[in-house]
């Protein structure tokens, strides 16, 4: 329940990506004008950390999380009343999805601090199962809910979705934030955030999360190409949101078993290494629907194992009793979205020169060098504490 709460985060992903587009496709907005409004309303995402400090002063956690979902709820509401002002749906979605990111790492922060080393890794395959499941759950039901109800009664229905995550927030504990860091100058709060980036932990976390090593961009480079699979638009749909939310499911769950093959962070890269590989030899696969839906589905099991890994790495960059746990959760966790994002103009770039196949070649070949070189890396790292611990 404790790691389900990051649901809000996902179902308002979900609402962004696929729920108001999809209602703005019905009421004929231009495409290149609906994905404008998508990539600025996920723009925080690039940041969006630089206000995470906030959330590890002042106030608790738990308040902090409270009072986003809160703000996300009312945007959403909000947006689905204004469908039809495309400016002002911008404004608001962004500013939804501020306080829906930043609600993620005030809960990542406050899960850090109230959990012990043995059960961070089921905190991370429930925060992620939470984030992949409220998107797919998003993309499914909103059509679902839209063509029985008024759209006021689907806007209060859905920014009530957002809240119920909440509910679970009286049965945790919230210890406060850290009295120093409230009460101390802005110059020794700012001292402590560049000590913060620099942590040889963290860069190592930040290194191996900006590099396309177990990113699994398809799964947002595939969505918009059906037609090359001779997929119909029901077929598509189906795929993209209820098979696509069982496979990242799928995925997730199976970060257990896997988390006893190795440390986490050559896990990382195995994953990355081997998804590549099965990235490429789909690229033999046939331009059918079936094809489609093996490939999206495989895409977004191995992209939520690979999410889970690099959330359990964040917890334990953090550690334990860190006074800003939020802001190492936030900065950190923002670095995996780096290549997800110019990933897509790669893909884009294999598409381009050999249509499907292309792609998934151009995207496999990155992930496999990216994780092989960052495989050297962590061994040399290694080699290197091994000899200084005997020196």
């Amino acid at each position: 329940m404790m790691g389900l709460t990051n649901l809000t985060y996902g179902l308002y992903g979900g609402a962004v990506a696929f729920a108001v587009p999809q209602l703005l496709g019905d009421r004929h907005v231009p495409e290149a004008a609906i994905a404008g409004l998508t990539a600025i309303a996920f723009s925080p995402g690039f940041w969006a950390f630089a206000f995470s400090p906030t959330l590890d002063v002042r106030f608790s956690r738990r308040w902090y999380a409270t009072a986003l979902a809160i703000v996300a709820a009312v945007t959403l509401v909000i947006a689905f009343l204004n469908l039809d002002h495309l400016r002002l749906l911008t404004a608001v979605l962004t500013v939804g999805f501020f306080a829906a990111y930043l609600y993620q790492s005030a809960v990542g922060g406050w899960l850090s601090s109230i959990t012990n080393e043995e059960e961070e890794k089921t905190i991370s395959v429930w925060i992620t199962v939470g984030n992949v499941g409220g998107f797919g759950a998003m993309a499914v039901g909103c059509n679902q809910i839209v063509s029985h109800f008024s759209v006021l009664a689907v806007a209060l229905v859905l920014g009530g979705v957002i809240l119920l995550p909440t509910l679970a927030f009286p049965f945790m504990q919230a210890p406060g934030p850290d009295r120093r860091l409230a009460s101390e100058s802005f110059g020794q709060f700012f001292a402590d955030l560049g000590r913060l980036v620099k942590r040889r932990e963290v860069l190592i976390a930040v290194v191996l999360f900006i590099a396309p090593a177990g990113t699994f961009s398809l799964t947002n480079f595939l969505g918009g190409r059906g037609n090359d699979f001779h997929a119909s638009a029901t077929f598509v749909g189906l795929i993209g949101g209820a098979g696509v939310a069982v496979g990242g499911v799928v995925g997730c769950l199976v970060f257990p078993a896997v988390s006893r093959l190795m440390a986490l962070r050559p896990l990382y890269l195995t994953v990355g290494l081997v998804g590549a590989v099965f990235t490429l030899g789909m690229a033999l696969l046939p331009h059918t629907p079936a094809s489609f839906a093996v490939i999206l589905i495989a895409e977004n099991l191995f992209q939520s194992l690979a999410i889970t890994i690099s959330m359990a790495v964040i917890f334990d960059t953090i550690g334990r009793d860190n006074p800003l746990a939020s802001t190492t959760f936030c900065f950190i966790g923002s670095a995996y979205g780096v290549p997800i994002s110019y990933m897509i103009y790669v893909d884009a770039f294999g598409y381009g020169r050999g249509g499907i196949a292309g792609s998934l070649v151009v995207d496999a070949v990155a992930g496999i060098v990216a994780s092989l070189l960052l495989g050297l890396m962590l061994f040399a790292l290694a080699r290197r504490a091994k000899a200084r611990a005997a020196v």
